[in-house]
């Protein structure tokens, strides 16, 4: 194993929670003002993935008075306190861009894997 693998494993998260595209998430998020850190929650679907190992991230979108709202975290963060899966989604594809074209409550239908 070479270096930069070594460096790279040690700096991998080893409780992650399964998440996929289409899930509802809440990111615990940590924030830190003046000298205060506090953990402030982040809910959304997740509209896509990407990368692998310390690379690897993704993008949650939220809806917030009436406008829509993206944010992209990298998934081994020490910035991110933990991930919380709220709803398991069943979508077909990779990447959710569609729903940035919906408005009110289309924007948040996802199926849910409950109901087949």
């Amino acid at each position: 194993m070479n270096i930069i693998a070594k460096i790279e494993k040690e700096q991998l998260k080893p409780d992650i929670a399964d998440f996929n595209v289409g899930d509802t998430v809440k990111v615990h998020c940590r924030v830190v003002e003046g000298g205060k850190e506090r953990v402030q929650i982040f809910a959304g679907i997740v509209i896509g993935r990407r990368g692998h190992g310390v690379n690897a991230a993704f993008t949650v979108r939220k809806i917030s008075y009436g406008e829509g709202v993206e944010r992209g975290f990298p998934l081994h963060t020490p910035r991110i306190a933990k991930i919380e899966v709220t709803h398991k989604g069943k979508v077909r594809r990779a990447k959710l861009n569609y729903l940035r074209q919906r408005v009110g409550k289309r924007a948040t239908l996802v199926k849910s894997l409950e109901q087949n």
